[in-house]
């Protein structure tokens, strides 16, 4: 029998990761849940700067890796921690731009959908589905946490996109607010929750608005990075 030498995309040995692993996309990201939530955090992947970290929460293994920017990345992360490493649910905790005026900057969101005209699923393996969903359970211990955190949460449809860079964006966004209910974009959770659906794990995506294309407020890279704290203690919780 070979023995395990990682991935292509991922050097961690198999019982380096734990069951349950935060996935933002920036891996300085990662990297900051990790030294400043995480005790005893180690290094586990640092292949393409894409850092991964498994360390304890309030004496639970977890572990932090970046997914990198849209689904293929996500793709390919995603799959290979459910059928490589044994991970058994994926909590994405990204960013994300509201197009209602509902949704302020750093309001945290929770994805209780996902819609998008992506060909993610189509091509991985014929699911002609436009929406896809989170792990209900997952979604309830979030909310959950939230709750007992006193931090407030909106369940919201997510709009999942391959597009950052659209032409005329806000009329795109209109569109889609007003064809399928969706409130904000991010450009992963369609694939995440595919894969999962796919090969029965779980998955779940919390998101803090850093950009509204309506009040045309955003955050600054530094701030996308660093300002994300209600995010991260709530999925950190839920997973207790």
């Amino acid at each position: 029998m070979n023995e395990f030498h990682g991935t292509p995309h991922n050097r961690a040995l198999r019982g380096d990761i734990a069951k349950t692993v935060l996935m933002p996309g920036d891996p300085l990201r990662a990297k900051l849940i990790a030294e400043n939530f995480l005790e005893n955090a180690k290094l586990i992947n640092d292949v393409r700067n894409t850092l991964g970290y498994t360390g304890n929460y309030k004496g639970k293994e977890i572990s932090v890796m970046a997914s990198g920017m849209g689904m293929a990345s996500i793709g390919i992360y995603s799959y290979e921690l459910y059928t490589q490493y044994g991970v058994e649910s994926i909590i994405r905790t990204g960013s994300a731009g509201a197009f209602v005026p509902e949704l302020s900057m750093y309001d945290v969101v929770l994805a209780e959908s996902a819609w998008s005209e992506s060909t993610y699923a189509r091509v991985q393996n014929g699911d002609l589905s436009d929406i896809m969903f989170p792990d209900e359970l997952l979604n309830q211990k979030i909310l959950s946490a939230a709750q007992n955190l006193s931090i407030p949460i909106q369940k919201t449809k997510v709009y999942s996109s391959d597009v950052f860079y659209g032409e005329d964006n806000l009329t795109r966004f209109k569109t889609v607010n007003r064809n399928h209910q969706c409130t904000c974009i991010e450009n992963e959770c369609f694939a995440l929750f595919h894969n999962a659906k796919v090969l029965n794990k779980k998955a779940a995506c919390i998101l803090t608005i850093s950009e509204n294309f309506v009040t045309d407020h955003s955050a600054s890279a530094v701030e996308r990075q660093n300002a994300f704290t209600n995010m991260i203690q709530i999925a950190l919780e839920s997973v207790l």
